[in-house]
Parts: structure tokens; sequence; C-alpha cells
């Protein structure tokens, strides 16, 4: 839990991935495409990735990737994410950290 909270601390937006996992990669163009340049922290590439996705199961994910955290807050994963973007709820979330206004 305290490597998880480390790295979701170290910028505004960011997204705990797989890089094989296309459900990941869909989250990562929606912030890009939103003009919000996350920290994308690779799971299976971080010798650590096993027990960070114990640790993100434990804070109630449903799938350990993508976990997204805005503000050093979990937000949730793509559900969560897509959610948020549909109900217009969240751009003002991303909007401290987007690269335009």
């Amino acid at each position: 839990m305290e490597a998880i909270m480390r790295v979701a601390s170290k910028k505004g937006v960011v997204i705990f991935s797989k890089s094989s996992c296309c459900m990941c990669y869909a989250v990562k163009i929606l912030f890009h495409e939103l003009g919000v340049n996350p920290l994308i922290h690779e799971l299976d590439q971080d010798p650590e990735g096993r027990e960070m996705e114990k640790a993100l199961m434990r804070m109630g994910c449903n799938t350990p990737v993508p976990a997204v955290f805005i503000g050093g807050e979990f937000v949730g994963s793509t559900n969560e994410v897509m959610s948020l973007h549909l109900g217009g709820s969240l751009l003002p979330l991303l909007r401290p950290y987007q690269a335009l206004p």
C-alpha cells in the first residue's frame, strides 16, 4: 500500500497499468485526448508489480489495472473513469492537470 501511495503522489494524475492491457490503453488514450499527461506506472515492468497489484485489490479495485489516481486520490478503474467522463464529472477533476486550459 505504501508503494502505491508513494507513486500516486508523484504527479497529479497517475495511472497504474499493464503494457499488454487493452483497457489500460483505452484509459491512457482518453487522458491524452483530454490534454492530460499522466504518469503511467506499468506494473508488469516493476519488480514490485505483483505486490502493488495485490495492494490495489485491497484498496477496492475490482481489477488491479487500470487504477487511476487524481490528486493522490483513488478514482477507480475503467468503469468509474468512463462513467465520470460520460457524466461530465471527469473534466472538472482533471482541469488543474490539463496541459491546455
